[in-house]
């Protein structure tokens, strides 16, 4: 055994962990970072990176297969697919982005242990790899563990039965895949495996896709879905599988491959957490606007404190505590985290929904009145304003619709900034593009629309 001290401990190297380590090495923390597997966590070795290049590439397979029956007058011989190339591809994106993290805490100072870790107590943590272990001894120390695909007792792990790990890994195209749960994991890997030929059906216990969102947003996901051959089952709910048929209470569905992607949940079993007697927010760890436990001097950051389960929460997270270390007067008081589905069409939220807030309204405005859109052939989609009738003040804004994802930054900058309708209907937008909707959606609130 081998004997580490240092001044921030954090247990975890996901989006949260690695740049709460970044940070605090550039804030001459003495920092080490501990994790069982490769730097960049669940999002960058199997979850938001490697699912979005395999989107892309059923993207492009499948305008290629479809070119003919558009209108463009482009025609091309039948392509076909090489599901282990873009494996592979989508592997060395992985290992690029591996090597640049790893290289970044290095530049940074932050030291990177490989382990699985366990609390001793509020201060030292045991980290074993084989037959190797070290104590580490810290200060402070960070929570940054992450989450882990929930399993169905019914619908274990193992040889057909995928979670979104598996199916990222595949390296041929299944004919049959039963996608059990409808929300975004589920849709945006069910999406891609239709595109690249596969029969796909969707089983959701709710009444609608993505039950998270409304109909108003998910309804040219259905849509698409459909036209894209994929069969969704809603209000059902799955039994179980043998030979080859997934059993539902709305009958059978044959299946070579079932991907289950019902939740996800917090990684606290295994680190110890017991031993220090958190108070937990049912299975996640409670903390404070300063990601404070109710221990002093331990944090928690990112999937493993709950609701919203974005990266991008965890980073901005991980940033905070790093700059709370080190002396910094900071504190969590963001209005507005975006969430993306990556579904086709994209959907993008941020901020206040349609009656979430009182004295609120909401304007749309759609993509068939939208230049750019028209010339892109994808005229599914809208977007969503909610303001405040009282002063005006853009509250919340959503949008559904191709590549939809980019503008986001535009949604949260804009909710931040205390951006009201005016605000944004008197910034010029650039035309044409996607973009000029939502200044459109402005104008349309305070009862001006110039294109609807």
């Amino acid at each position: 055994m081998s004997d580490i001290e240092c001044k921030l401990l954090i247990i975890g190297a996901g989006p949260g962990g690695y740049v709460c380590a970044i940070r605090a090495g550039q804030l001459g923390i003495d920092t080490v970072i501990v994790d069982e597997g490769e730097p960049g966590g669940t999002c960058l070795n199997v979850g938001c990176i490697p699912s979005k290049a395999l989107i892309h590439a059923a993207d492009e397979f499948y305008k290629i297969t479809h070119a003919s029956q558009r209108p463009l007058g482009i025609s091309v011989p039948q392509p076909k697919i090489d599901l282990a190339k873009t494996v592979a591809w989508k592997d060395s994106i992985v290992k690029r982005l591996n090597t640049g993290v790893s290289g970044l805490m290095k530049k940074a100072g932050a030291r990177f242990v490989s382990g699985s870790a366990r609390f001793v107590d509020g201060k030292t943590v045991l980290v074993r790899k084989g037959d190797e272990e070290h104590s580490i001894s810290a200060e402070f120390i960070v929570i940054a563990s992450g989450s882990a695909p929930v399993e169905l007792p019914i619908l274990p792990f193992g040889g057909p039965i995928l979670s979104s790990t598996e199916a990222l890994a595949l390296t041929e195209v299944p004919d049959s895949l039963a996608v059990v749960g409808g929300g975004y994991i589920g849709l945006e890997l069910g999406t891609v495996f239709a595109k690249l030929g596969t029969e796909v059906t969707v089983v959701e216990a709710e009444d609608h896709i993505l039950p998270l969102y409304d109909t108003g947003l998910t309804r040219p996901v259905a849509e698409r879905l459909d036209e894209l051959g994929v069969t969704v089952m809603t209000g059902a709910r799955a039994l179980g599988f043998e030979d080859g048929t997934l059993q539902t209470d709305q009958g059978e569905v044959a299946a070579d491959k079932v991907l289950v992607t019902v939740g996800r949940r917090p990684r606290t079993v295994g680190i110890g957490i017991e031993e220090l007697a958190l108070t937990q927010d049912g299975p996640f760890v409670k903390i404070d606007r300063y990601c404070q436990t109710s221990m002093r001097g331990i944090y928690a950051i990112g999937d493993v404190t709950g609701e919203p389960m974005l990266a991008h929460r965890a980073m901005a997270q991980g940033e905070m505590v790093a700059e709370l270390v080190a002396g910094h007067s900071v504190e969590w008081d963001k209005r507005a985290i975006p969430a993306v589905c990556f579904t086709d069409p994209e959907v993008v939220t941020c901020g206040a929904l349609p009656d979430e807030v009182e004295g609120t309204k909401t304007t749309l405005f759609p993509f068939q009145a939208n230049g750019r859109a028209m010339t892109t052939e994808r005229e599914d989609g809208l977007f969503r304003v909610v303001w405040r009738e009282s002063d005006h003040a853009v509250v919340g804004i959503q949008a559904v619709g191709e590549g939809i994802s980019e503008l986001s930054a535009a949604f949260s900058l804009a909710i931040e900034m205390g951006a009201c309708l005016e605000d944004i209907s008197a910034t010029v937008h650039a035309h044409p593009t996607r973009s000029e909707s939502l200044q459109e959606a402005c104008l349309r609130a305070l009862g001006h629309a110039l294109h609807i």
